[in-house]
């Protein structure tokens, strides 16, 4: 066992260091970046992006009377650096990191993050760690509440429909689950809001935050009280489309097992149906879903995230990543993107490791990676 997860944790390097060149080479090749967003912005010209540029980067307001300083035309290969001085360019280029050629930039970069240093956003006066650390709480709520939810109701929901398979119940279940699926999840957010929120029906639910103001000055029960409260909403709009893969899948699973040959041995042997379900079947049918859990936290933590962030003004790492790609923010781009790829292959890994868990005759030792 030991000698797999060793050989699993190497594998993670090469495939960091994989992802990590694809999007810097990508990157590379895209249109515009930090020093024509600058540009732009100092120019009056930049229309896109969520945020101006402030003083995290420098002093980007002093440096607008660098504009047409040079007095002359500039050869650059920045859009719209015509008529600019070429000091200023440099000066840009040096603040960026954009003075180095790109194989040295790679290979500084790695070494930062191979000692967790991302270094500063850009146009923020913070560093992305301290930007990632603010933005946690609120993608932990929504991933791992929306993956405790899944599973503590698709599975036993799933459960419920191989043992009713063809009746009224997994009939109907099946269609309210087809139904939930189709709906996108920003769109039911929408009703949510409309209906519960305020917009034209009920004012119950909130629609900023994690929590409300002065919360750090309630009594304990009701701080837990208000933080579900800010979650309701969000979770139910996430959740829609989320158990229906799990609990299909559940169920598939559990049928497959249930017509085995040792189900019908167990049951002549005089088995209960509930030692039949838990003792028997439970154990292997759950191999199939568990090996789904890294794909629905992941999709859960991450994937999900940026629009339920966006339209319930939740500020977490779906919302920051997206910004930051707009904005063309690369040190928190890619700090968040190593983070992100990062958690996924460690969470791959235990999900691997979870099969011993409920199968002991899985055999790592003699598996090859």
């Amino acid at each position: 066992m030991s000698a797999y997860i060793a050989r699993r944790i190497l594998l993670m390097i090469p495939t960091l260091l994989g992802i990590l060149f694809v999007s810097f080479v990508v990157v590379q090749f895209a249109p515009g970046g930090p020093v024509e967003r600058v540009l732009a912005q100092l120019s009056g010209a930049d229309t896109g992006g969520t945020s101006r540029v402030s003083g995290g980067g420098g002093d980007f307001g002093a440096q607008r009377s660098q504009i047409g300083a040079g007095g002359g035309e500039v050869s650059s290969k920045y859009r719209g650096a015509q008529g600019l001085d070429p000091d200023f360019i440099k000066k840009l280029e040096v603040q960026f990191g954009f003075d180095k050629p790109a194989p040295e930039r790679f290979l500084l970069m790695v070494w930062n993050f191979a000692r967790f240093d991302f270094g500063k956003s850009y146009f923020r006066d913070v560093s992305v760690i301290q930007l990632i650390k603010e933005k946690l709480p609120v993608s932990i709520s929504l991933g791992l509440w929306m993956t405790f939810l899944t599973y503590m109701i698709s599975i036993p929901l799933g459960v419920r429909k191989a043992v009713a398979d063809g009746s009224k119940f997994d009939t109907w279940t099946s269609a309210i689950i087809i139904i939930g699926f189709a709906i996108p999840g920003f769109l039911f957010a929408i009703l949510l809001i409309i209906l519960f929120a305020g917009g034209s029906f009920f004012n119950i639910f909130p629609l900023r935050g994690l929590t409300s103001d002065g919360w750090a000055q309630f009594p304990w029960y009701w701080k837990i009280i208000d933080y579900f409260w800010h979650l309701t909403l969000p979770l139910i709009a996430m959740a829609l489309g989320a158990f229906a893969t799990m609990t299909l899948l559940t169920k598939n699973s559990f049928l497959d097992e249930i017509r085995k040959q040792y189900v019908m041995t167990a049951r002549a042997k005089g088995c209960t149906e509930n030692q039949v379900l838990y003792g028997h079947v439970f154990r292997n049918a759950m191999l199939i879903v568990i090996a789904g859990f890294p794909s629905t936290f992941i999709h859960a933590f991450f994937s999900s995230s940026l629009l339920i962030e966006t339209i319930f003004s939740l500020d977490g790492l779906g919302l920051l990543g997206f910004e930051s790609v707009l904005n063309r923010d690369y040190p928190v781009v890619f700090g968040t993107l190593y983070i992100f790829s990062l958690i996924g292959l460690v969470v791959n890994l235990i999900s691997d490791l979870t099969y011993m868990w409920v199968d002991p005759r899985i055999d790592f030792e003699a598996r090859e990676v």
